[in-house]
């Protein structure tokens, strides 16, 4: 009966692992997929899939053996970091580039992660909080572009159900705690969408034409190929991600009094680097340990990776149920918009408040630092700068997330060398 009781517990848990996860995990596919003009059926795929391979990853990552995974409670969604460099190679190269270069990268996070678990010297708060600033202030234009309908002309109707979304998300964070506080956005896009129906701009079609079952499929959007400046990029956010995955670990370990050391640190980097190789074979998107759902380890004070394993299995059952991921596209863009700009808010906040931890004071470096390599991620991103150059160039130097990536990597190993 305790056993019975225990499981029922868990599962509870694990349902509120995957809301909590959820928005971030199909925004990103609906962004990518949108930037490259997918039609209705493609993006129900890769929605789908998407949320399909979120578990796997998540149940790759939860393993404790001597080969692969980190064996803590970790939930493994898209990077958000992904979806600029993405959409740039898609633009340029087409799918099958995008996709190879993930299979790429995999394979390079796979072979570097025994490297990578002893350098983390070099990645001190000033780098991940100048990286991770760059990435949520990079992406807020995208934000405003829904928030307009992605129209040259938004209407009223547009404005007001983008700011409808936004007050809703914020009403929920200021009034609430909780379980209920970490879903502020799905709750927010619920809300603004049924408020859309009322207003008669929400297309039921996806829904309706998407069949009640899928399996994924390898290849789906073609064959892969493989450009080198497309793997050369990815290579570089397969890294940012690595960073970002080290925090949530650390952090995880610390909640539940677990440690870790550099073998289980490059059975996690090995674990993330087979979702990456994955996500390009079934084309999708790369995965990175998701830090939302680090709260909810925390507030719920269970540290067992039991509600994990019901949540990543809940993510491959949805995944198989393309009814469920045609949902994502009913979602009118001014409200994706809304969620959008709070949520690409919240990280531009979270690598601010890894910077406000560095050493300014004593360390003018920094400064330099964290100045020159944000004002060059934000400046150069998307900038017509480089439009005279051969395309294999302007997209590296275009996108903003690896500039400041390489910048604050490179400065940070010159400038702050004698205090390492």
């Amino acid at each position: 009966m305790q056993q019975q009781e225990k499981h029922s517990q868990s599962m509870v848990l694990g349902l509120q692992h995957l809301l909590a996860m959820y928005s971030g995990s199909i925004l990103v596919p609906m962004m990518i997929g949108k930037a490259l003009g997918y039609n209705t059926e493609q993006l129900t795929y890769l929605v789908s899939t998407d949320i399909f391979m979120c578990g796997l990853a998540t149940f790759l990552q939860l393993q404790l053996n001597k080969y692969f995974g980190i064996g803590l409670p970790v939930v493994l969604g898209v990077a958000f970091q992904s979806v600029a460099p993405l959409t740039i190679i898609g633009q340029n190269h087409g799918s099958g580039a995008m996709f190879g270069a993930l299979i790429a990268s995999g394979i390079f996070v796979v072979l570097i992660s025994g490297v990578f678990s002893k350098l983390a010297k070099f990645f001190p708060a000033i780098v991940t909080g100048s990286v991770i600033t760059t990435i949520g202030l990079t992406l807020i234009p995208v934000a405003i572009g829904n928030m307009g309908g992605n129209v040259p002309d938004p209407t009223a109707g547009s404005l007001t159900l983008s700011l409808v979304t936004v007050a809703i998300i914020l009403l929920i964070n200021i009034f609430t705690k909780g379980f209920v506080k970490s879903i502020s956005i799905l709750i927010g896009l619920v809300i603004g969408t049924t408020l859309a129906a009322f207003m008669g701009l929400v297309d039921f079609a996806p829904v309706v034409k998407a069949p009640i079952l899928h399996v994924p499929t390898p290849f789906y959007f073609g064959m892969p190929t493989f450009e080198f400046t497309s793997i050369f990029m990815m290579c570089v956010i397969a890294m940012v991600s690595m960073v970002e995955s080290t925090g949530v670990y650390l952090a995880l370990s610390d909640i539940t009094n677990d440690p870790i050391n550099e073998t289980r640190l490059r059975n996690g980097y090995r674990a993330e680097g087979l979702a990456v190789l994955l996500g390009g074979i079934f084309n999708t998107f790369p995965y990175t340990g998701f830090s939302q759902n680090v709260g909810l380890v925390k507030m719920s004070g269970i540290k067992t990776r039991l509600p994990i394993y019901y949540a990543a299995g809940f993510l491959l059952l949805l995944g198989l149920l393309p009814k469920f991921g045609a949902l994502a596209q009913i979602i009118p863009d001014p409200v994706i918009g809304g969620a959008m700009i709070v949520m690409f808010g919240f990280v531009s906040l979270q690598g601010m408040q890894m910077l406000a931890c560095v050493d300014f004071a004593n360390n003018e470096h920094n400064f330099l630092i964290a100045a020159v390599s944000i004002a060059v991620g934000v400046g150069f991103n998307n900038s017509n700068l480089f439009n005279s150059l051969p395309t294999e160039f302007s997209m590296f130097f275009k996108n903003g997330i690896v500039m400041a990536s390489i910048l604050a990597v490179a400065l940070n190993a010159i400038l702050n060398r004698k205090k390492k």
